[in-house]
């Protein structure tokens, strides 16, 4: 008889790190733990406050109640928390790690033998223009081919300058820069601002402007010269139906899946099939786990052989992870099997 139980934990950020939804200091998360009285089995609730769409004040609540109904089993619980997708993550994580040879290797793979890196891009924080410049030294020099800008929380002006630099000493075959505005542009502006990022040769935007404004954001992916990548947008559409909908109003280049955000591995997979449908591209990327969470996402990302740089470098930001064999190594995240988990939650 499988048991249940779930804790909360506070991951503490080592730079205070600036997003256009202001500067985070600590990330809160939520572990689900079960026991069949001879294994355990651990999984990660990512909840994001503020992003998520279960960040709703009876969130513990609903923990509380899913591990008192541990015995309906994995699919039925995924039923009843449909709103919850950062509870269905950790579920799926929670079971596969209870059933695995190893608690950490929920899906064995070349990456988790130590054979294969997943491409992945280096994150730029928002910040001061010299802040963010030493950032993107730093990313090249540590040999990432790709870097991902967060734009939109200082003037304009002076992020096109920043970038104008970064292409006056890298060209595109040096360096692929995407950029995340957060839905920062205003839609009247959003154009223009595209046009003018466009002739950095930048390789997509994330979420240029606001959320549910599908009309407007469908104009601007049919009339920009930019690539769009939603991301935001897919948080909080639950069924296949509404899925499908917004890719066919919508019709972006790009979708980027935050298995915490949109309901772990099964909503990834329902999306990756209706985009790729309809010539849709995509990648995956963390939601700002720790190592538990980002563990499991590079191991499902792994398994789907998509070649583009994933955004899945986010474990190095916080002073209380927790030890695992994750290590970014030139441009690459990869699985160091000469060191160990130490998953401990006192």
């Amino acid at each position: 008889m499988i048991k249940a139980s779930y804790k909360k934990h506070l991951l503490n950020f080592k730079t205070p790190s600036g997003t256009s939804r202001g500067i985070l200091k600590t990330k809160e998360t939520w572990f689900i733990l079960l026991t069949d009285g001879v294994k355990q089995g651990v999984g990660e609730c990512g909840l994001f406050r503020g992003l998520s769409v279960d960040d709703k004040p009876e969130y513990e609540k609903r923990m509380k109640w899913v591990c008192d109904h541990i015995s309906l089993g994995l699919e039925k619980l995924l039923e009843e928390v449909y709103d919850f997708p950062s509870i269905q993550f950790g579920l799926e994580q929670a079971f596969l790690s209870l059933e695995s040879v190893c608690e950490f290797e929920l899906f064995p793979s070349d990456f988790t033998k130590g054979k294969q890196g997943i491409p992945i891009n280096g994150l730029v924080w928002m910040g001061e223009k010299d802040f963010m410049k030493s950032q993107i030294t730093e990313k090249i020099e540590a040999g990432f081919s790709c870097i991902k800008i967060k734009i939109g929380a200082i003037d304009f002006e002076t992020e096109m300058d920043m970038l104008k630099s970064i292409r006056k000493e890298f060209s595109e075959d040096d360096i692929e820069v995407r950029v995340d505005a957060n839905g920062g542009f205003s839609v009247k502006e959003a154009l223009e601002k595209l046009k003018r990022l466009s002739a950095l040769n930048i390789h997509s935007i994330e979420q240029p402007i606001a959320v549910k404004q599908f009309e407007n954001m469908a104009e601007l992916c049919q009339k920009t010269p930019l690539p769009i990548a939603l991301d935001e947008e897919l948080i909080g559409v639950f069924s296949e139906t509404n899925k499908q909908q917004v890719l066919q109003v919508i019709k972006p280049q790009y979708i980027i899946l935050k298995p915490s955000l949109i309901g772990g591995f099964k909503g990834s997979k329902q999306w990756i099939a209706l985009a790729e449908k309809q010539a849709i591209g995509w990648w995956i990327t963390s939601a700002l786990e720790s190592n538990i969470g980002l563990n499991a996402i590079a191991q499902f990302t792994s398994t789907l052989q998509n070649k583009m740089p994933q955004g899945l470098g986010t474990g190095s930001l916080f002073t209380n992870n927790f030890e695992s064999p994750l290590e970014v190594k030139k441009g690459t995240l990869q699985y160091n099997l000469a060191k160990s988990w130490n998953f401990n939650l006192e």
